[in-house]
């Protein structure tokens, strides 16, 4: 079987994202930017459509390896769909792989999801539904309806006994590593301290794996999280997952109050730290972005918060710009 980045340059839409260097309250800073991604402006298109991707070819028996099988297994797909919950960029990515690939995708919002995020998972062929007051009670929806119908559930986050669809999503997500280590390879300007924002921590667990597995040098790595959605840092201060309380954060994509499990497992080992950020902190953060000329979130820039908030970790750090203004 080929590997994720080998998979995803056969996918019509895949390109390696930038990463370069930007000069932040007078601090030199190695930002790989993730706001154009796939055209879905988020990371989270490598997670999602390369788990559609490889669940798939294993529904049709196709395997992906030369431009000629994508039209060998979309006209095999036809048949197959998938089912998530998405508060975001998560439910664009499933959608855009199920139609890349063939397939039907129905996205379970919560009530209050904005609108205009509904059309554009409509514009890329996703069935919308209306389920429930929280997250929550999206993704026990999405799990009922797959269950009545028979889609896949494709879920980018993991719990006892529910692993192989959000495996496969952090899979997609370590080609983000492995396009920044043949950079450095390159360059032999490796970072020596790694800020990772984290709500479930699928983006960091898997950034966090391929470093410590394949980067030859070893940069220590911050874990980030929202100061309201700790759960990664409670979890770790436990040795065991825990659900942490907090109110609503403005770092909407890292509002995650439980961590997957998947994650964690990682994290705990991986990680050198973790640290929380207000949301004040991330909003000036992103501002500060905005005006080097990189819109983003303040999810998106939760990595630099950090950073701003401490600048004695490292002397050449990265941060993931992992999302752009309108995500």
């Amino acid at each position: 079987m080929s590997g994720p980045s080998d998979l995803l340059r056969l996918c019509p839409i895949y390109r390696e994202t930038p990463l370069f260097e930007v000069v932040i309250d007078g601090l030199s800073v190695l930002v790989k930017d993730e706001s154009q991604r796939m055209g879905l402006g988020s990371f989270k298109a490598l997670g999602g459509i390369y788990a559609v991707a490889r669940l798939l070819e294993a529904a049709t028996g196709i395997t992906l390896s030369a431009p000629q099988d994508l039209d060998r297994l979309r006209a095999a797909a036809g048949a197959q769909a998938f089912v998530c919950a998405s508060a975001g960029n998560h439910g664009l990515a499933v959608a855009t792989g199920a139609r890349l690939f063939g397939a039907r995708a129905t996205v379970v919002l919560a009530d209050p999801v904005p609108e205009g995020f509904a059309h554009r998972l409509r514009d890329r062929g996703a069935t919308v539904l209306r389920r429930g007051a929280t997250y929550e009670d999206s993704v026990a929806a999405a799990i009922d309806l797959a269950e009545e119908t028979g889609a896949i559930h494709l879920a980018d986050s993991s719990w006892p006994g529910y692993t192989e669809p959000p495996r496969l999503v952090m899979e997609g997500y370590s080609v983000l590593a492995a396009e920044m280590q043949a950079r450095f390879e390159t360059s032999g300007d490796w970072p020596d301290v790694v800020y990772l924002q984290a709500g479930v921590g699928g983006l960091a667990g898997a950034v966090a794996r391929d470093i410590r597995a394949n980067w030859a040098v070893q940069p220590r790595i911050i874990v980030v999280e929202p100061e309201a959605a700790a759960c990664l840092k409670q979890s770790a201060a436990e040795g065991a997952i825990v659900t942490a309380g907090g109110p609503v954060s403005s770092m909407g994509r890292l509002d995650c109050k439980t961590p997957s499990m998947l994650a964690f497992d990682i994290l705990r080992s991986a990680a050198d730290r973790f640290v929380t950020v207000t949301d004040a902190q991330a909003e000036a953060a992103a501002g500060c972005l905005g005006d080097a000329g990189h819109a983003t979130t303040p999810s998106g820039a939760a990595g630099l918060a950090a950073l701003l908030a401490d600048r004695t970790l490292g002397k050449r750090p990265l941060i993931i710009l992992s999302e752009g203004a309108v995500a």
